[in-house]
């Protein structure tokens, strides 16, 4: 292989190297998901009735709300 497409190669390596270096960095420092949908529900009929289903299974799932249920 000739010294020409050689260090072709390598600079093309290197660029992509700094690249993805640069992405993982920024990946590093980005918020974490849950900040970052922080808020996107906020009044939605749809997510609030989710919400309230889910407290209404959890809710079910309470040995003691079965107890008191079966007095």
């Amino acid at each position: 292989m000739s010294s020409i497409k050689l260090e072709k190669r390598v600079a093309a390596l290197e660029e992509e190297l700094a690249r993805l270096k640069s992405k993982v960095e920024t990946a590093e420092t980005a918020k974490p998901w849950w900040e970052r949908i922080a808020g996107t529900f906020e009044k939605d009929p749809i997510y609030e009735k989710a919400m309230k289903l889910g407290r209404k299974y959890r809710h079910s799932l309470d040995p003691r709300n079965s107890a008191r249920k079966q007095k």
